[in-house]
């Protein structure tokens, strides 16, 4: 990477409050409110919930990048740098600039050029397929109960929005808001608008839906894993701890915030999976690898 290269990577500060704005007012701007469902006995107050560990077991980019590869949508060389960032980033929680923007890039790289029509046509595939066991028991009937209340859900996640908008269409919630791929004429660019609907992004698309939606956050709640939804949580009157990290467990404890863990086992016996977890992408990182370099050379 030359120098320039680095330093249009690590992002100053204003920078990244911009990018998280705009990606924030973009994934408000995408939300699929269902018009046509009678108007909420609650209408002030919503549910947001964080989608990979919270509502379903693991990536939910992951499972779909899956699903598109075994459709052939993509090459092995294609998803391989993208699967390794995305998991390491996801199990590792690696924050750094750079690796963030070399994440983002990656991901993006095998949507350029397809159509918006061929990715959600295959939504609903996938989700039968590789989501829907996935989904934690729990986490689904807290939000039906929000739904019961008259409150309308929405799930708040990094995922593409197209992956957000089906999962919460098959759950039967509100809508979704995630983060946002540019499109010209139905086709990606291969870029994003704003940034990941990461962290600070998720706060600004609860702020600009909550004025637009006329909801008080007071009255609202929010439901992550991740410590790194803090500006989300923090939002609102009723903050979840759901199969928490350690850093979020800590600080909902110190808080006095609700926490719920659907998780089964001892903790070592989840480390254990997760290092399995992160084994298996670089195994299967070097396995990948090596087949397309040997299939290079016939």
């Amino acid at each position: 990477m030359t120098q320039s290269d680095k330093h249009r990577a690590v992002a100053r500060p204003q920078d990244l409050r911009r990018r998280s704005t705009l990606a924030g007012e973009a994934a408000a701007a995408t939300a699929e409110v269902e018009h046509a469902l009678a108007l909420p006995v609650d209408d002030r107050a919503a549910a947001f919930f964080d989608v990979d560990n919270t509502v379903m077991q693991g990536a939910s980019i992951f499972h779909f990048a899956k699903g598109l590869y075994k459709r052939k949508f993509f090459g092995t060389r294609d998803i391989l740098g993208a699967v390794y960032k995305q998991a390491w980033f996801r199990l590792a929680g690696v924050e750094d600039p750079e690796h963030i923007a070399e994440a983002r890039e990656s991901a993006l790289s095998f949507i350029k050029g397809h159509t918006v029509a061929e990715l959600e046509d295959l939504g609903d595939e996938i989700f039968d397929e590789a989501m829907a066991h996935r989904i934690w028991p729990g986490t689904r009937a807290l939000a039906q109960m929000h739904l019961d209340l008259g409150q309308r859900v929405w799930l708040v996640t990094a995922a593409p929005i197209e992956i957000a908008s089906t999962i919460a269409r098959r759950l039967g919630l509100t809508g979704a808001m995630g983060t946002v791929a540019e499109r010209e004429d139905g086709v990606y660019t291969g870029r994003l608008v704003g940034d990941l609907l990461h962290g600070p992004a998720k706060a600004e698309a609860i702020l600009a839906l909550a004025e637009r939606e006329g909801l008080d956050l007071a009255r609202c709640a929010a439901y992550s894993d991740s410590f790194n939804d803090l500006p989300m949580l923090s939002l609102v009157g009723h903050p979840v701890a759901i199969n928490p990290d350690s850093e979020l467990r800590a600080h909902a404890r110190a808080q006095g915030w609700e926490i719920r863990d659907y998780r089964t086992g001892r903790k070592a016996a989840r480390l254990g999976l997760l290092a399995g977890a992160v084994g298996g992408v670089v195994a299967g990182g070097v396995a990948a690898g090596m087949a397309a370099r040997d299939h290079g050379r016939h």
